[in-house]
C-alpha cells in the first residue's frame, strides 16, 4: 500500500447531521489504514459572533472567502498534500476552496452530500413533496418561494453563490471527481449539467460493525431527524390506521418534535413512543430490538446512514418507494417499500411485517448480507483508494475522462 497525505475539507453546519458522521467516519477510516491526514473544517456556528454589520458580509463571505482561500494556500504549502477531498463548502469554508487548490495544482475530489448545487435548500423538497423547479426552471425560482431557511433573502443569497460560480465554471475547473452516494443521486447531477465522466459512485458505510441482532424485534422504529421533510406526520398517520395497536418507538430532535408529540397524544397513539436523541450505542442498541425500522420520508435521501445500519444490525427496512430509498432497500428481500405519504399503505405494510415475522427474519438476514458486501469499512475503503488512485494518476486533468474510453473505468461504479 502506498500511504498518501490527504487534506480533508469540511463545513459543519448549527444542526449536526450524517454529513458529519461520514466525514469523521472517513478520516478514521484513512488513519487507521496508515494515510496522513490533516482537516481543515469550519463551523456555522461561526456566524453567531457576528456583530450586524458583519452578518451583512456574509453573502459576499458564502460567494468567496478570502480567508477560506488564504489558510488552504497556507496549509498546502505546509504540508504537500496529495489529494484533498472536499465534504461541504457551505457556507464559511466557501468555493474559494478550490482556487486555493487549482494554484497548487492538486486533485481534488468532492463528495456529493446534498443537492446543494442543483437546489439552493439542497434537498428538493417544498410545500410537502417534492421540488424540482431549480434545475427545471432556474435557480431564482428557489428565491421566489424562500426555500433556504423560509426566507426569500437567505435564499437569494445561496441562489447568488450557486449562480457566480456556473458562471465561473468553478464545479467544472475546481472538482477533479465527485462521489456520488447512490445511483439515483448521480443521475440527478448528471442531468443537472455535472460531466457523467466525472461522477463515481461510493455508498456510506457502517463502522464499527454493531453485529447482528440475536432475535426478531418487538416494536416497530422510526430514527431520524423530526423535520418536515421526513415526513413522520404520515407515520402517525398509518398509525391511526392500524387495526390492532402496534408499539412504535420514534429516535431522534428536531423543529418538528412537540407538533409530533402533541399530534400523537391527540390521535390517542398511545402505543407510540419519543425517546428523543440517544448516544450511537443506545441507538443500535435499539435498532436490534425492533422488528422493523420505518422510512416515511418524501425528499431524495441520498444515502440515508440510518438504512445502512439497520442492515448492518440485520434489520430489515420499509421505506418510501422514492430516490435512493428505493434503490437501497430492495422491495422483498431487504426490506419492503410503501407509496410515498400514503398512510393507508404505509399502515397496511406496517401490519403485514408484524404479523409475519419468519419472513421479516429471513429479509434481516438478507440485509446483513447486503450490509456485508456493500457497506463495510473494507468495501468502502477499496472504493475511495480506487478513486484517490485514478484522480492522482490523471492529475487534474482531461484524462479522466479518457480513461473510461480505454476501458479502465473503476469497477466501483461509472464515472472518475
Amino acid at each position: 500500500m502506498i500511504e498518501m497525505k490527504i487534506l480533508l475539507v469540511h463545513n459543519t453546519y448549527q444542526e449536526p447531521g450524517g454529513e458529519d458522521v461520514v466525514f469523521n467516519q472517513e478520516r478514521q477510516l484513512l488513519e487507521r489504514a496508515g494515510h496522513q491526514v490533516v482537516t481543515y473544517c469550519r463551523s456555522n456556528w461561526e456566524i453567531a459572533g457576528y456583530s450586524g454589520l458583519k452578518r451583512l458580509e456574509l453573502v459576499k463571505h458564502m460567494v468567496w472567502a478570502t480567508d477560506t482561500r488564504r489558510e488552504i494556500a497556507s496549509l498546502i504549502r505546509r504540508e504537500k498534500p496529495d489529494l484533498i477531498h472536499v465534504h461541504n463548502t457551505f457556507l464559511m469554508v466557501s468555493p474559494s476552496v478550490y482556487a486555493a487548490c487549482r494554484e497548487a495544482s492538486i486533485p481534488v475530489v468532492q463528495t456529493l452530500h446534498n443537492y446543494r448545487l442543483l437546489c439552493p435548500a439542497a434537498i428538493f423538497f417544498r410545500d410537502g413533496g417534492v421540488c424540482e423547479e431549480c434545475p427545471e426552471h432556474g435557480l431564482w425560482r428557489g428565491a421566489l418561494h424562500g426555500c433556504y431557511r423560509d426566507s426569500r433573502a437567505a435564499t437569494s443569497a445561496v441562489a447568488l453563490m450557486l449562480t457566480v460560480h456556473r458562471w465561473r465554471r468553478t464545479w467544472t475547473w475546481g472538482v477533479n471527481c465527485f462521489i456520488a452516494l447512490s445511483g439515483f443521486s448521480r443521475q440527478k447531477f448528471i442531468e443537472g449539467g455535472i460531466p457523467a465522466e466525472k461522477i463515481a459512485v461510493k455508498p456510506n458505510f457502517v463502522y464499527a460493525d454493531p453485529g447482528c441482532r440475536a432475535r426478531s424485534g418487538e416494536y416497530m422504529l422510526f430514527i431520524g431527524r423530526l423535520s418536515p421533510e421526513k415526513r413522520v406526520v404520515t407515520l402517525l398517520a398509518g398509525w391511526q390506521k392500524l387495526q390492532a395497536p402496534i408499539p412504535l418507538r420514534i429516535i431522534g430532535g428536531g423543529s418538528e418534535r412537540e407538533f409530533l408529540e402533541a399530534r400523537a397524544k391527540q390521535m390517542r397513539l398511545s402505543e407510540v413512543r419519543f425517546l428523543g436523541q440517544l448516544p450511537r450505542d443506545e441507538v443500535f442498541a435499539a435498532l436490534k430490538g425492533a422488528r422493523c425500522l420505518i422510512f416515511p420520508s418524501e425528499w431524495y435521501e441520498n444515502f440515508p446512514m440510518t438504512i445502512a445500519e439497520s442492515f448492518a444490525c440485520g434489520v430489515p427496512v420499509l421505506a418510501s418507494r422514492l430516490g435512493a430509498m428505493q434503490e437501497i432497500v430492495e422491495d422483498g428481500r431487504t426490506g419492503l417499500h410503501f407509496t410515498p405519504g400514503d398512510s393507508e399503505d404505509l399502515a397496511a405494510k406496517v401490519e403485514w411485517a408484524w404479523t409475519h415475522p419468519r419472513e421479516m427474519e429471513e429479509m434481516g438476514r438478507q440485509a446483513r448480507a447486503e450490509y456485508e458486501v456493500k457497506y463495510t469499512a473494507e468495501q468502502n475503503y477499496n472504493m475511495l483508494m480506487e478513486i484517490y488512485h485514478r484522480v492522482i494518476a490523471a492529475r487534474a486533468g482531461p484524462v479522466l475522462a479518457q480513461l473510461k474510453d480505454s476501458g479502465h473505468a473503476p469497477a466501483i461504479g461509472p464515472g472518475c
